[in-house]
């Protein structure tokens, strides 16, 4: 590992090679910080796959990544004197040291959630009109409502136990098959996956994730239902329902 005198020429270095690029390559010179964005959201949907398959070797390699667009921005925005990397840095720590009052002043707090309650309470008192100014528009459905929940449980409207929560899911469910509407359809189904995105953030359980991994083993089972059909020379879209699911099922004790 590197010292901290390391790491901070390590940094340095980043910083002379980004003025060097922004100065002599044609690519590096005509960017923008409009220009970048897509970049920047497909390298962060890279590490997101680095870490999801816990390849910490890449994982290091995307950071870097995501660590050139920081300098590469704060790079642009000095050259209009808007600001500059040490702004962006001392930006966030001093973020960081209001929002810990716990830790850089008096305040006493008990477990990791006292500590969430208070940071969306200190949100509000740096200008913030409601606790949800801070969800991108942007993202992804699933990823939203996951962060909404954990927003508004910062400030204790929160369900109390699992039943609650099974409770309303079931709700939706049934409000979900009454309507008739194609609309109001689609709406109910939305509170489905409302409820049961909160059913698993309530069980500590990210469902991103957790979706995710779902999509990885359906694909693995049915690149291997593929295998079985042309080893038997068979096609797929040939097949009955019923072979299709004998398929699955051998596909699945492949995994065992």
């Amino acid at each position: 590992m590197n010292t901290r005198e390391e790491n901070l020429r390590a940094f340095g270095r980043l910083l002379d090679i980004m003025d060097d690029l922004r100065e002599k390559c044609p690519w590096d010179r005509t960017q923008t910080i409009q220009s970048l964005k897509n970049n920047t959201i497909e390298e962060t949907y890279e590490l997101a796959d680095a870490i999801q398959n816990n390849d910490l070797n890449e994982v290091k390699k995307e950071l870097g990544d995501l660590m050139l667009h920081v300098v590469f921005y704060s790079k642009i925005a000095s050259e209009t004197q808007c600001f500059d990397i040490g702004d962006v840095l001392n930006g966030i720590c001093e973020k960081l040291i209001y929002r810990h009052p716990h830790i850089y002043g008096e305040t006493q707090v008990t477990d990791e959630e006292e500590v969430k309650r208070n940071w969306e309470k200190l949100k509000l008192k740096e200008g913030r009109k409601s606790v949800l100014e801070g969800v991108p528009s942007s993202l992804p459905a699933l990823i939203k409502a996951y962060r909404i929940q954990e927003k508004v449980k910062g400030i204790g409207f929160e369900f109390e136990n699992n039943r609650q929560i099974k409770a309303k899911i079931k709700e939706e469910i049934s409000e979900f098959e009454a309507e008739k509407d194609s609309v109001r359809r689609e709406e109910e189904f939305g509170d489905i996956l409302f409820s049961l995105i909160n059913y698993a953030r309530f069980n500590k359980i990210n469902p991103e994730d957790a979706l995710e991994r779902t999509n990885r083993k359906f694909i693995s089972r049915f690149q291997k239902m593929e295998e079985l059909a042309k080893e038997s020379g068979k096609e797929l879209s040939l097949l009955s329902l019923s072979e299709l699911d004998l398929l699955w099922e051998k596909a699945k004790d492949t995994e065992r």
